[in-house]
């Protein structure tokens, strides 16, 4: 893949470059940003070591041009229209998990019609299927990440814990319900673009089709207060039916993203918001907390860790700092009495 950034810096905007970089480096050629070349992506966002370049030409062997950015809205830029339609004329397939399906832009389609190549639009879907809460596995434990705000670290906790569950021997499925999880996973439902109606459905389904797997860890999607995207995150909470929740939150951010008037409520009321609302069914609760803390140091993170432990009572841990072994151990830990209080229920 080359990752197309549109001359983007910042790793909240890049998270899909950033994230393909984490976890699927052996397929990352390149970074295609003019004004940055000569630089790698350590040096753009802080991990990794692909090259950013200034054209496709540099881009040696590469076959895929990957849009690594997540803007407002999903637009597809003029830069980056002109770079998918030099790299179709080159042969390259699109991947793209922009609002804007690129498969419908006439000129684009028409390109990659011509060059005999595919484009793959992740948002794209055809879902029509409402919840029925039938043929539920409840010795199937689900696990949701879900958040104080947008854009905190929600996918990234529940790959790394599921990973990690995965090498101590545990049959554990990471369930994508974003763009970026659905590029590294490989399946998944791209859930913030279901038609409303059928969100519940669609994460019902996401259920249906993973609960062979003993674990789930169910990506979650935006909060439950954001005044754009809390149907999405209240569709899913519904649909995905968890019996516990890993609740995530970015250190230093006070107001709701995108909307800075708006102050962020503590964390004690969003874990009381998202068992409220995902306990109507069936007992859920949060059984631990997933801290981005990118913004600062190691000691300042550890020390953040101790306050939320003491404050809330629950096993904490910046996933990328510390590992995932606290919120292992936590959903070990329950994973028994939890699935009992399902069946009860």
């Amino acid at each position: 893949m080359v990752l197309l950034t549109d001359g983007v810096t910042n790793v909240g905007t890049a998270k899909t470059a950033v994230n393909l970089i984490r976890y699927k480096p052996e397929e990352c050629v390149a970074i295609l940003d003019p004004s940055n070349v000569g630089k790698t992506s350590r040096e753009l966002f802080g991990l990794g070591n692909v090259p950013v370049i200034r054209d496709l030409s540099k881009a040696n062997d590469a076959n895929v041009m990957a849009i690594g950015i997540a803007p407002a809205g999903g637009k597809l830029s003029p830069t980056l229209r002109a770079a998918l339609l030099e790299g179709i004329s080159r042969g390259m397939e699109v991947l793209s998990g922009l609002h804007t399906f690129v498969s419908d832009d006439p000129e684009l389609s028409e390109a990659a019609r011509r060059h005999n190549i595919r484009i793959f639009d992740v948002r794209k879907n055809n879902e029509r299927d409402v919840a029925q809460r039938k043929n539920i596995n409840e010795r199937c434990l689900r696990i949701h990440t879900v958040g104080h705000d947008c854009n905190v670290g929600k996918m990234v906790v529940s790959v790394e814990v599921t990973n990690a569950l995965r090498k101590r021997g545990h049959d554990a499925k990471f369930v994508a319900t974003g763009q970026t999880g659905i590029m590294i996973e490989g399946d998944g439902c791209p859930i913030d673009a279901v038609v409303a109606d059928f969100i519940n459905g669609a994460a019902e389904k996401l259920v249906l089709q993973n609960q062979h797997h003993d674990i789930l860890l169910i990506e979650g999607q935006g909060s439950i207060i954001h005044p754009r995207y809390s149907a999405v995150t209240l569709g899913l909470l519904h649909g995905c039916m968890p019996q516990g929740l890993i609740l995530c939150y970015e250190m230093g951010r006070s107001t709701v993203y995108g909307l800075d008037q708006m102050k962020l409520p503590s964390l004690q009321k969003f874990k009381e918001l998202y068992e409220i609302n995902a306990s109507t069914q069936h007992p859920c609760r949060v059984i631990g907390i997933g801290i981005n803390g990118r913004k600062f140091s190691d000691a300042e993170v550890e020390e953040e860790r101790r306050r939320i432990e003491g404050e809330l009572g629950l096993p904490a841990a910046d996933v990328l700092r510390h590992g995932p072994e606290r919120l292992i151990q936590a959903i070990l830990d329950s994973k028994e009495p939890m699935i009992r209080n399902a069946n009860s229920s």
